[in-house]
């Protein structure tokens, strides 16, 4: 009798499951993704590179509105990626870099954006399909030199909202 309590209880529990699942919150995107070369900040973070908070376990997870120009995406949680007073490492280029894009769950693109002190230097349209695992976008960097710290967004194509990945580099 006990066994078959236990047995009803837990087809009660699957039961229910799928109910829960349908009921989540809609209009959030099923998308993650992060620049991990030249390493972003995210990704500094999670090899260990630098010393920081909750980012280290979520570099796929900067996501916010479209349309910002912060390396933390808007997100109260994952601050310190603005901080320019952390010992980020500039990686060395010349005057173009490849930026590779690593996806844990790919989404339809609207575009790739990259920007330096808030100017667009590069778009790369998306074409509204989903990327492969990673993708890779050679950006020209004429006319900057010196440590610069570029934003590059992947703007998702069925919601509000983009993830954002801040790289310093060291452009000579």
């Amino acid at each position: 009798m006990k066994a078959n309590r236990k047995l009803i209880a837990a087809l009660s529990g699957a039961a229910i499951a799928p109910v829960l699942v349908l009921a989540g919150p809609a209009g959030v995107a099923s998308a993650h993704g992060y620049v991990n070369s030249p390493p972003s900040r995210q990704a500094e973070c999670a090899q260990g590179i630098v010393e920081c908070g909750a980012i280290k376990y979520e570099p796929q997870s900067v996501e916010g509105p479209k349309g910002l120009h912060e390396c933390n995406g808007g997100k109260a949680e994952f601050a310190e990626l603005n901080d320019d007073s952390k010992s980020w490492r500039a990686t060395p280029t010349g005057t173009t870099a490849s930026f590779t894009w690593t996806f844990t769950a790919r989404h339809s693109t609207t575009d790739y954006e990259y920007f330096i002190g808030g100017q667009k230097i590069a778009g790369f349209d998306g074409g509204g399909q989903k990327p492969p695992e990673t993708i890779t976008h050679q950006v020209d960097l004429s006319g900057h030199t010196g440590h610069q710290t570029v934003l590059a967004v992947w703007n998702v194509a069925d919601t509000a909202n983009a993830f954002y990945s801040c790289i310093d580099l060291q452009v000579g």
